[in-house]
């Protein structure tokens, strides 16, 4: 028989252990638009168009009329419908052996798919145009960051964010000092506080020396629901993976992470080094 592929405990065991399985535990789709509806195979694409429109009110004396007009334009982007696919094998043996190092692989198995799916959200973020300097103060950057963002309504910046990465924190937390609010309401995995009326989350796999603000609006998720999972287990593996008691299980994921509206997404500079 082949050698078993997978580390597992050769005898009695009291106690298991799992290391974390995800990159980051800050799920992003809570700060997204999500859009169930993606249908078509991956390889297939699809078109996202971006839309503004110029200004073209103007205040008039009697006799007079507009001298221009309101002109609505949009920038078109092309977008892949991505599989996000992963595979884990195990023998019969290692089941029987250690069941806790075949759940751990499944485990991993959803990991994968969760991290692979929050990159290209926070990779979308991070595209825009729109910039901040948190050099001098990064309380400042924040507040402009905001500003540029510039959504009315009632309490626009309870529904606006900013990511940090972990190794920022430290001086986030020395600035900020009192300014920066923890509210237990809003606790959740890498919730650090509240700034100016906006949520500050940590998220280890960000880029460094650059804070994300923005709104759900600026990137949209278009995933197909559910995730596929193909188990090529006892009752229909082939001959040759019966005869070695091979299974395989497949987990994927078809989705599209797109920035749909750069004007609700900046990036805040901070000092180097």
């Amino acid at each position: 028989m082949a050698d078993p592929k997978n580390t597992i405990y050769s005898n009695f065991v009291l106690e298991n252990e799992i290391e974390e399985l995800v990159a980051s535990r800050l799920d992003l789709q809570p700060f997204v638009t999500i859009d169930n509806a993606l249908e078509g195979q991956p390889g297939m694409q699809i078109k996202v168009n971006t839309y503004t429109a110029t200004d073209g009110t103007e205040v008039l004396a009697m006799g007079e009329g507009n001298t221009k007009s309101i002109v609505a334009s949009y920038t078109p982007a092309t977008y892949d419908i991505k599989t996000a696919q992963n595979r884990f094998e195990y023998y019969d043996e290692e089941l029987y052996t250690d069941p806790t190092a075949i759940e751990t692989g499944i485990q991993k198995q959803a990991a994968g798919l969760f991290d692979k799916m929050n990159a290209d959200v926070y990779g979308e973020w991070i595209k825009t145009t729109q910039t901040a300097n948190g050099s001098v103060s990064i309380y400042d950057g924040l507040v402009d960051a905001q500003a540029l963002i510039n959504e009315e309504g009632d309490n626009p910046a309870e529904m606006t964010f900013a990511i940090v990465h972990p190794k920022d924190l430290a001086a986030v937390r020395k600035e900020l000092k009192d300014t920066l609010q923890y509210v237990e309401a809003f606790a959740r995995d890498g919730y650090v506080g509240t700034v100016a009326g906006m949520n500050l989350y940590a998220k280890k796999n960000a880029t460094e020396k650059t804070i994300v603000v923005a709104r759900p609006e600026a990137v949209k998720l278009f995933v197909k629901q559910g995730t596929e999972v193909e188990n090529v287990g006892k009752d229909n593996r082939s001959e040759t993976a019966a005869n070695i008691r091979l299974n395989t299980i497949f987990a994927r994921k078809y989705y599209v992470a797109a920035l749909v509206d750069e004007t609700k997404a900046v990036r805040v500079t901070l000092t180097a080094g």
